[in-house]
Order: C-alpha cells, then sequence, then structure tokens
C-alpha cells in the first residue's frame, strides 16, 4: 500500500519568496524553487501526479481517481497543476532525478491481448468543448476547474490564477452558472450532450454506408464526459489502428482547437502503440458548411420572414490572442462574410460581433450585447441571430442569445427578436461532417477500399505467419 507523504506549507515572506515546510515524519524532501503565496495546502507525494493537493482546500479541484485520500482528513486529493513548479525529490537527489520504483515511472498501456486476426478499423474522435454533469453548484465547480484551468483558456501566470480560481471564481461562480443550467437542462440531461451523442449517431450511420471499411465514431468532449481518455480507449477497443480527431470548432482557436490537440496527445502519450493520427485543423469555410448555414437560415425565414439585420455572433475570445496570432477573428469574419454573400444579404444588413466574454480584458469587438442594444436604440425593429461558431446549441445560444440577449434588444426598443438554431444534428451539417471525414481520410485503407486490414482470410493468412514466428494469436 502506498504510503502517505504529506507537506504542510505556509507562507512566510512573499517578497522573499520564503516558505515554511512542515514534515510529516515519514515525509520525502521537497523542492520548493521559490514559489510561495500558497497558505495551508497539504501536499502528498502520488505515484503519477508528485504533488497533490488536499480537496477540502482545493475548492472542488478534478480528483485523482483511485487515490487512497488525505491522511489528514481522508478527502479525495487533486493534482496541482505541475506549472506551480512543485517538485517532490528524495533525500540525496536533484532536482529532475528521477526517483525509483513507482514515484516517477512512466506507465504506459499496453497491448497484452493483440491477435493477429483482429481485424483493424478507422476511429474517428469526434469532440466539443465539454458539459457539466448536473446543473448544480458542485457539478459546476468540477467542471470550470478542469476548463478553466487549461493553459490554452486563460493565458496567464499559473501561480497568480490558481490562486484567483481557487481563491475566488470557484467559490463564487458555481452557484451563479449552475441556475443558468438548470434553465435550459432538459430530460435528456445537457443540451450539448444530448445533440452531441445524436451528432455521433448520425455520422457513424453515414459513415459506415459511405467507407468500404470498418468505422467506428466516438463522442468525448475536452472537459468533463465523456472524456478525451474514455473516446480513445473505446477506439482502441474495435482495433482503431488509424483515428482521426475532429473538433466540432469550425473556426481554429488555440482556446479549443489547439486544446483539443493537447488533450488528445496528452492521453496518447501514455500508450505504447499509438494509431495513426490526423487532426481535423477547421472547416470555416468549407462550401458545404457555408451551404448548411445558409439553408438553416433560409428555413427559418420561410417561418418567421427575413429580418431587418442578421448578426452573426461568435463566441468571443480577449484581444491579446488574436494580436498574437490567433486566426480566430479573420476565420469568423470570411464565414460570416460567405454566408452573407450566399444569402444574397446586402452590407448594412448584417454585421459580426463577438459574445460570452468574461473578465476585464478586452476580448474580440464589437460585442453582441451592446451591437442589439444600439440596433435597439437605432429603430431597428426585426432582428435574427445566427451563431455558427456552436455546432450544437448550448448554454451559450439556448441561454444567453435566446434570453438574455433578446431581452437586451427587445427593453432597448427593437420589436421582434430570432435566434436561428446551431446545425446540431440537421441533415445536411451531418452529410457535411461526413464528407469532411472522408476526405481526411483519403488514403487510409478503410477510405480506400484495401480490405488487406479488414478481410478474414487476409487476417488468417497473417494469423499464419504469425504463429511460424512464435506467436499464439
Amino acid at each position: 500500500m502506498t504510503r502517505q507523504h504529506c507537506f504542510s506549507l505556509r507562507r512566510v515572506n512573499p517578497f522573499l519568496g520564503v516558505v515554511a515546510i512542515m514534515k510529516t515524519p515519514e515525509a520525502r524532501a521537497l523542492t520548493v524553487d521559490g514559489i510561495h503565496r500558497l497558505p495551508g495546502l497539504e501536499f502528498r507525494w502520488a505515484g503519477r501526479a508528485p504533488l497533490s493537493v488536499c480537496r477540502s482546500v482545493s475548492n472542488g479541484y478534478p480528483g485523482a481517481g483511485s487515490d487512497p485520500g488525505c491522511s489528514a482528513c481522508g478527502l479525495p486529493l487533486a493534482p496541482i497543476p505541475s506549472v506551480l513548479g512543485y517538485e517532490s525529490v528524495e533525500p540525496g537527489k536533484s532536482r529532475g532525478q528521477t526517483s525509483p520504483g513507482e514515484s516517477l515511472r512512466m506507465k504506459y498501456q499496453n497491448e497484452t491481448a493483440f491477435r493477429h486476426d483482429a481485424p483493424e478499423s478507422l476511429g474517428v474522435l469526434m469532440l466539443n468543448l465539454g458539459t457539466p454533469e448536473a446543473p448544480t453548484a458542485p457539478a459546476l465547480r468540477t467542471y470550470l476547474a478542469e476548463f478553466l484551468s487549461d493553459p490554452r483558456v486563460v493565458e496567464l501566470p499559473r501561480l497568480l490564477w490558481w490562486l484567483v480560481l481557487n481563491g475566488i471564481i470557484l467559490r463564487v461562480r458555481p452557484r451563479r452558472v449552475a441556475k443558468l443550467y438548470a434553465s435550459v437542462w432538459t430530460a435528456e440531461g445537457s443540451p450539448l450532450k444530448a445533440i452531441s451523442l445524436r451528432q455521433a449517431a448520425a455520422l457513424q450511420e453515414r459513415l459506415s454506408a459511405r467507407l468500404p471499411g470498418p468505422v467506428r465514431v466516438e463522442l468525448a468532449m475536452r472537459y468533463g464526459n465523456p472524456s478525451i481518455a474514455a473516446g480513445l480507449a473505446a477506439l482502441r477497443t474495435t482495433n482503431a489502428r488509424r483515428v482521426l480527431v475532429l473538433p466540432l470548432y469550425p473556426q481554429y482557436s488555440g482556446a479549443t482547437t489547439a486544446s483539443t490537440f493537447d488533450g488528445v496527445t496528452a492521453e496518447l502519450r501514455r500508450w505504447r502503440w499509438l494509431p495513426e493520427l490526423r487532426f481535423v485543423n477547421q472547416y470555416h469555410d468549407d462550401p458545404a458548411y457555408i451551404a448548411a448555414l445558409a439553408e438553416s437560415a433560409r428555413t427559418y425565414w420561410t417561418e418567421h420572414g427575413q429580418p431587418d439585420r442578421l448578426l452573426f455572433s461568435f463566441h468571443g475570445i480577449p484581444k491579446e490572442y488574436f494580436l498574437n496570432g490567433d486566426p480566430y477573428h479573420c476565420q469568423c469574419q470570411k464565414t460570416a462574410r460567405l454566408v452573407a454573400k450566399t444569402l444574397d444579404l446586402p452590407d448594412e444588413r448584417w454585421q459580426v460581433s463577438f459574445q460570452s466574454r468574461i473578465g476585464n480584458k478586452e476580448w474580440l469587438q464589437p460585442y453582441t450585447d451592446k451591437i442589439l442594444k444600439s440596433w435597439g436604440r437605432q429603430g431597428v425593429a426585426k432582428v435574427h441571430v445566427i451563431c455558427p461558431g456552436f455546432s450544437a446549441d448550448c448554454l451559450e445560444t439556448l441561454e444567453e442569445i435566446v434570453v438574455e440577449n433578446r431581452d437586451y434588444f427587445l427593453a432597448s426598443g427593437g420589436h421582434e427578436y430570432g435566434y436561428i438554431p446551431a446545425l446540431n444534428d440537421a441533415p445536411t451539417h451531418m452529410d457535411m461532417l461526413a464528407a469532411l471525414v472522408q476526405r481526411h481520410a483519403s488514403g487510409w485503407p478503410e477510405a480506400a477500399g484495401d480490405d488487406g486490414t479488414w478481410n478474414p482470410a487476409a487476417l488468417a493468412e497473417r494469423l499464419e505467419r504469425a504463429r511460424i514466428l512464435g506467436a499464439e494469436t
């Protein structure tokens, strides 16, 4: 049984970076490296994650799975982000040296049950951002802790942000956001998850019909469940030796698309036998995507009539990210321009805006709420909003756009307001995604019709050759 090795740190001088260290009798040495401003946290040596913090002082930081818990209070321990700079070191070892035994040894997921006659398949890992497990403060605290701890999402010094996140945000925001989630929660649960499951099923149906070889589609979320690890594990059970990662973010951003890449590769670092990997970077100007958006607008207008103005509202990002080279802003503008052109809308009847900003930093402008308030005051009577960046309806569309921003527009003098739903699992959307997968899987056996990796006769021959060389299965 793993012994408990706990450390209690308290701040002595925040300017000199001096930290007093109080150890239990069995504790190992701790390298502090000048990190300070962490009052009263309990740490413990914890296998792959060398340091853990007791959840009782971390505001629900994601747990460590089967961790036996804090030696003091018995609550689950949670991994401290490695960016904090802490490292457990045995006496006599210098910083960066690997400790013996279980401590820092990487453990890979093995392929001991491999069979030479098992048919291979193409795996498609379809991803979206994520959702809490329930519309409750505890569930939101767990979800937001994982989401907002991602350095791709919040680019601030890790120690400073860790303190703000755990000391302020995770104490206040979960209760407020839980009420918003409760207002859009359905009998199926989270709208985003329910729609995503339907999308995965529809994509599976189309790919199975279109591709000559076996294919398996699995849904995963960047944050929350089903996790990336679970999705990849499910694909591995189907012997998916080729995996296409499909993030449902039409416009690339480091905070979404690149973060998904980080999550996938972080999991694959633990695999002994890696699959071939391809990654869909973006599809913001894909003709079929543009056509699907235009068709959704026309369908909505058939029932509700055309608006005086059409607002393309995209999720915002800090302006600093754009200035540092993130192409998201440009891709949003191109998507909107191509859709407006397809709809034959003159420039004065449409505009791009950005929503969902948080914090005090400047984000991409113009802001959605301010545009709608301004249009109401200007006497614009009828407005429709479309959100091309959201592949599935979620809190940001069903509450922020449908309810909150509608109220802003009507209170400012507007008369009619409508939201054009996300593409969700509409046939045009799913057909486009299936074609996108086919294009990116080009050349792989399952897409090219090379049945040597799944044909029973070819597999039997392969097994026979393997047995000649000494294999059993």
